[in-house]
């Protein structure tokens, strides 16, 4: 339905719209700056289509677009976004891309940049494109908005509304994406307005714009992406060795200014026996769920990591041993008023509750100065509450001492 409402938008487009030389002009520009924008970044697009399956993968190439939207009429417009999404298809993806998928994705990108220049005929209808001579004024700045709005709505709601009755195992939640690309589209439309005004009256800043464009895109998202590698894909939190690598920062930090910084190690009390009774499917589900529980009972400033299987491990910086306490007992108490919706092994709904947790916590440097050595005491704290009865939180009493330092040796010759 989507493509065939696509081709009857072309065709009547088509049509009515002249094109003119400049046209042609501007089209080649917004084309040869597309390419070169996406042959500097196909590395990173590649990881960003990959790590965004079962969700909307947010297009940068939204900059020359939306400048199109400005400038072209919509058959120059179509041609554009269908020739960057075959050179984005060899380039980047080289043919081992799904197809549909990319047809698809395609005719919903049409169909917005239809959308938002409908927008812009009904602030300006005595003209039809260019757009962007029009703009000036508050009046122009609530057309490109409202038209930014459309551009995005329309593509986004097709292509949730695709992902979503495709996948209808998935969690709804994750086909809508992160928060994050909302503002990288809002930052693409920006540029593209941009584009699409300096085009008109000064088309040779193209160059600078285009350096800013792959500044703000490889500066922004390939640090994104860096953290992303160290990110557990069932539960969203970062890995063990990450988590390990900033708790090690924290502590040398914590050294420096005199501070303490707490580790709380949590392990889902029979989780085996939720696989068990309702199904791998259901534990991953559960898992999650936990996750997002323990990331919210806890500050904005404290990390929490995967540590492994049912496990996570909490870094709390600057906290007195009660305040520790404190903390996880919120983690407790929240994860034991947890309800998981999920399905069993027949497909039934089934709401799984009673989940608890087993705590163990340690201080640096009341209970250890080395990493190490406090994560084997706060293992160890952990293990007694198991011990215990599980469902409770176990400070470690463990003190481990600093290394002594060994005598200098006199030199000798």
């Amino acid at each position: 339905m989507v493509e065939v409402a696509t081709v009857l938008m072309l065709v009547t487009a088509a049509s009515l719209t002249p094109i003119t030389s400049t046209s042609w002009l501007w089209f080649g520009l917004l084309l040869g700056a597309s390419v070169i924008h996406l042959e500097a970044a196909q590395g990173i697009e590649r990881i960003r289509e990959v790590s965004a399956e079962g969700s909307p993968y947010t297009h940068m190439q939204s900059v020359w677009y939306f400048a199109g939207v400005l400038l072209l009429p919509l058959p120059l417009l179509t041609a554009l976004i269908i020739l960057s999404f075959t050179h984005e298809w060899f380039r980047v993806f080289r043919g081992q891309a799904i197809a549909y998928r990319k047809v698809f994705s395609a005719a919903t990108v049409v169909l917005a940049v239809g959308g938002a220049q409908l927008v812009l005929a009904a602030f300006f209808p005595a003209v039809g494109p260019p757009y962007a001579a029009q703009l000036g004024g508050p009046i122009g700045a609530l057309a490109v908005i409202v038209a930014g709005l459309a551009y995005r709505l329309v593509n986004y709601a097709l292509v949730v509304g695709a992902i979503v009755a495709s996948n209808p195992e998935q969690p709804a939640r994750k086909a809508l994406g992160h928060a994050s690309d909302q503002l990288i589209i809002a930052a693409s439309v920006g540029l593209g307005y941009a584009v699409g005004v300096f085009t008109v009256d000064r088309p040779w800043s193209m160059p600078i714009l285009l350096v800013t464009v792959l500044a703000l895109h490889m500066g922004l998202l390939l640090p994104q992406f860096r953290i992303a590698a160290h990110t557990d894909s069932r539960t969203g939190l970062v890995d063990a060795a990450w988590w390990s690598d900033r708790a090690a920062d924290q502590l040398d930090r914590a050294r420096r200014l005199a501070r303490t910084v707490g580790v709380l190690m949590i392990d889902l009390d029979h989780f085996k026996q939720v696989n068990d009774r309702y199904g791998h499917l259901a534990g991953d589900q559960v898992l999650t769920a936990v996750a997002e529980t323990v990331k919210h009972s806890v500050r904005s400033l404290d990390l929490v990591g995967r540590w492994g299987g049912e496990e996570f491990a909490v870094l709390v910086p600057a906290v007195g041993v009660d305040e520790l306490h404190a903390a996880a007992e919120r983690v407790r108490a929240a994860v034991q008023a947890l309800a998981v919706e999920t399905c069993d092994l027949e497909g039934r709904g089934v709401t799984v509750s009673g989940l608890t947790v087993s705590v163990g916590a340690g201080l640096f440097p009341g209970t250890a100065v080395e990493l190490s050595d406090l994560l084997l005491a706060v293992d160890g704290a952990l293990f007694q509450a198991k011990r215990q009865g599980r469902n409770r939180t176990v400070m470690t009493t463990r003190i481990v001492a600093a290394p002594a330092e060994e005598p200098a040796r006199e030199r000798t010759a």
